[in-house]
């Protein structure tokens, strides 16, 4: 490894850093709404777009960035998206099938229906 490569490196794991921060806001952002109602939209529209990653099998456009970033800095990419690579193996030992794929996009609608509909819930109460 040369001082050329870490600054790849280090953006490479910036770039996991954020990707798994948009997943735990994705599947759990919806309780910042219950304290700051402005973070309805920008929740909302990060559960769709992991939804629909995840529902219809594309890769997010941070893995190849990641992955790009990791050959520069003299490092092997990951054949697999980011789900499969750090989230898996931390809740499953076999590999990222399109079942779970599936199961986990719906796992991300349910929890924020469930979270949403206890705000909606809430709301109606406060404002009665």
């Amino acid at each position: 490894m040369n001082a050329l490569q870490i600054p790849y490196q280090l953006l490479a794991d910036l770039i996991v850093l954020v990707h798994g921060a948009f997943v735990v806001f994705a599947v759990l952002g919806g309780f910042l709404a219950l304290r700051w109602h402005r973070f309805v939209w920008i929740h909302l529209a990060a559960v769709m777009w992991a939804a629909t990653v995840e529902l219809f099998g594309w890769v997010c456009p941070l893995t190849p960035v990641e992955n790009w970033l990791r050959r520069r800095g003299g490092q092997a990419a990951y054949p697999s998206d980011f789900i499969a690579h750090y989230i898996l193996p931390m809740l499953y030992p076999e590999g990222l099938t399109r079942e779970v794929q599936i199961a986990l996009g719906i796992f991300v609608l349910l929890i924020n229906l469930s979270i949403y509909s206890w705000i909606l819930r809430r709301k109606k109460t406060h404002g009665s």
